[in-house]
């Protein structure tokens, strides 16, 4: 969205954008059945996907393994692209389009949380908490796409 205004110092017109923020989030799978959630320091509060904001200069793919690392602890390997949320009401903060990958840890024993995570935990999709954003959703994406039995119920 295009906005113009005025500089408040030499009052030149300026041609600003209103942009979504790019963000990455991980499913990070524990098979057979479970995944990593952290339990978010900041608002919205909350159980959710490791994930956050891409920075400048930096792909997708790379800021969803940093993310990952700096939440989790965790080194994983990306497996594929599960999809792209742009629900303009998906943060209640701002308008995000987040890239999500599905990945793999490649060493559970490093699980622990930091960064912006209060904790990080496993948990198996038949007893997932409540979750922030539309990370519900991209779990039920998930299990929709790996095909996951009728048995567990994301």
């Amino acid at each position: 969205m295009k906005y113009i205004k005025k500089c408040s110092n030499c009052g030149q017109v300026i041609e600003t954008y209103r942009n979504p923020f790019p963000t990455v989030d991980v499913v990070t799978f524990v098979p057979p059945f479970s995944v990593v959630l952290i339990k978010r320091k900041n608002k919205p509060f909350g159980w959710a996907l490791p994930g956050g904001f891409v920075d400048y200069g930096e792909s997708v793919e790379s800021a969803a393994l940093r993310e990952v690392k700096e939440e989790t602890g965790l080194d994983v390997s990306l497996l594929y692209l599960l999809g792209v949320y742009s629900d303009p009401k998906r943060d209640p903060r701002f308008h995000t389009l987040s890239t999500v990958f599905v990945g793999i840890p490649l060493d559970l024993s490093q699980l622990k949380a930091g960064d912006d995570a209060d904790k990080a935990r496993i948990f198996s999709l038949n007893q997932l908490p409540n979750l922030v954003f539309d990370h519900a959703k991209i779990l039920q994406d998930f299990c929709y796409k790996m095909k996951i039995s009728e048995d567990i119920k994301c």
